[in-house]
């Protein structure tokens, strides 16, 4: 039955990424306002109804009163494709940091450019930093917040593949605060898997901290302690209540 409803899951929730990309290309010459509103509240709604159907795949927003939806920067743990998916429907708006490689994948790649994704070319030195300022402070000017995940990659849950100091070169220069988000994502929608768990996925928002007057050493550790600690509260939460979960965690830790 698992793999019957990550079959029906993967094949509504994809197919209707694929059609709403489609038709973006149709409303590409709108205002960008339209776009944001299209996926927003008509694509990713639709495409999460599939999520919570087929297989039963729930949300629950934790820290509420730390959302700001706007001249923020969010700095989200990343265990799964959820993160990137989920997020505006809890922050509207919200824009992303990216590889610069993902704009160019067709349909997809150009549909996240119409958005108002910001690409980074990761191999452009102290250039590609300037530019990323310069695109960061364009949103957050515009009232859009910015999602940033700080380890720059998906990870197993409990895991990290360590905390990179973007995060504070924005946030010290623009002077914004960042609220970070810890996740238990990976245990119902894995890297790289096939399967689709049932379960609640939670997103916990924490209180903002700020880089002003800290070492990059101080703003990094309390950042990383942060998210850290509270996805390990998250994850013995998931072990504790989900048996897929515990048998993940087992074979991961015992791998």
């Amino acid at each position: 039955m698992l793999y019957i409803r990550s079959l029906l899951t993967n094949f509504f929730y994809f197919g209707t990424l694929f059609l709403g990309c489609t038709f973006q290309l149709v409303m590409a010459l709108l205002p960008r306002k339209a776009t944001i509103f299209y996926w927003d509240k008509i694509v990713m709604p639709i495409a999460l109804f599939w999520v919570h159907l087929f297989a039963g795949i729930k949300f629950e927003v934790r820290g509420k009163e730390n959302i700001l939806n706007k001249n923020v920067l969010y700095a989200c743990k990343h265990e799964s494709a959820l993160e990137t998916y989920a997020f505006t429907q809890f922050v509207p708006t919200t824009t992303y940091i990216l590889k610069r490689e993902l704009i160019f994948m067709p349909f997809f790649g150009w549909t996240q450019y119409f958005y108002g994704m910001i690409p980074v070319n990761r191999k452009g030195g102290a250039s590609a930093m300037k530019n990323m300022l310069s695109e960061v402070k364009k949103k957050t000017d515009t009232g859009r917040p910015v999602v940033i995940f700080p380890e720059g990659t998906r990870c197993f849950p409990g895991t990290t593949k360590g905390y990179k100091s973007g995060i504070m070169f924005l946030a010290e220069n623009l002077h914004l605060p960042v609220v970070p988000v810890a996740v238990n994502t990976g245990f119902f929608w894995a890297k790289n898997s096939f399967l689709r768990y049932p379960g609640t996925a939670v997103f916990e928002f924490l209180p903002a901290i700020s880089a002003e007057g800290k070492t990059k050493e101080e703003f990094m550790n309390e950042l990383q302690n942060a998210i850290e600690n509270k996805c390990a509260e998250l994850n013995k939460e998931a072990v504790e209540k989900y048996p897929h979960a515990a048998q993940m965690w087992k074979e991961h830790n015992n791998a």
